[in-house]
């Protein structure tokens, strides 16, 4: 415990961690309900670590929303050294379905990146001014929440695509290697150029929005309801991008929804 929380104090520093929360009323809302909420963070890029500034030692979140909130990421990030040993001590989990659905089941805040490392995969390198977020066909959270009826935060995090230079391979046969194992092997470096090292020191912004109410529905999920849902998500997320772009130094970015 006293690593990890050594961990989150040192990257909050080195980053120089800067989080936004539109309407802090409406999450402390959440906690007096009883209930959780999904926080669902874009974008991923190489190693999604902005989803971290929601970790229960930087106190981002309040009330049980903060205390509770665990870090989910796909299962490939803990195959690479050092840095899964870093993920784990600062309370990062492997995402399936079984472990996100017991988060939620046990009343515990749940972060993800939504559209994963399909992200790096769809970059246009001749298009470095695009944003690509994977999301028209990521539901199964949608899906999650309206079980228990909690509520999905939209968050968007800032700068995180400057923290590492890569080599991307291309070509549909990559895409189905990273389809298979979970992750793109990809070639990245970070600061002094050293080969899977630590970020560049970039200034990290997190922004989260306006939460997003759903009904419960229990084990009677609606087709309806996944799609009704999902797409006031999409909505909401690029309206928070474009809401901040400016203030973030992003005016000349462009959001692609795929």
């Amino acid at each position: 415990v006293k690593v990890a929380n050594w961990i989150m104090q040192q990257a909050r520093k080195y980053f120089g961690l800067k989080v936004t929360i539109e309407n802090e009323e409406a999450l402390h809302d959440i906690n007096k309900s009883g209930k959780t909420a999904i926080i669902a963070i874009e974008p991923h890029d190489i190693l999604p670590f902005g989803v971290f500034a929601v970790n229960p030692v930087l106190n981002v979140l309040p009330g049980r929303l903060g205390e509770t909130c665990t870090v989910l990421m796909t299962s490939a990030v803990f195959s690479i050294p050092l840095i899964k040993h870093v993920y784990y001590w600062v309370g990062g989990r492997p995402v399936d379905k079984k472990t996100f659905r017991s988060q939620l089941a046990s009343n515990e805040c749940t972060a993800f990146v939504p559209g994963g490392v399909q992200e790096v995969i769809l970059k246009d390198p001749n298009k470095p001014d695009d944003l690509i977020l994977f999301l028209k066909n990521r539901k199964g959270f949608v899906k999650l929440a309206l079980e228990r009826g909690n509520s999905i935060v939209p968050a968007f995090v800032f700068n995180l695509d400057h923290s590492y230079g890569s080599i991307v391979p291309r070509g549909e046969l990559i895409t189905k290697v990273a389809r298979a194992i979970g992750f793109l092997p990809v070639f990245f470096w970070g600061r002094f150029g050293i080969p899977l090292g630590i970020p560049k020191p970039v200034k990290i912004s997190m922004v989260l929005g306006e939460p997003i109410s759903v009904p419960c529905e229990k084990d009677n999920v609606s087709t309806e309801s996944v799609e009704k849902y999902h797409a006031v998500f999409v909505e909401k997320m690029e309206e928070l991008f474009e809401r901040h772009k400016h203030s973030e130094g992003y005016g000349h970015r462009n959001l692609v929804i795929l």
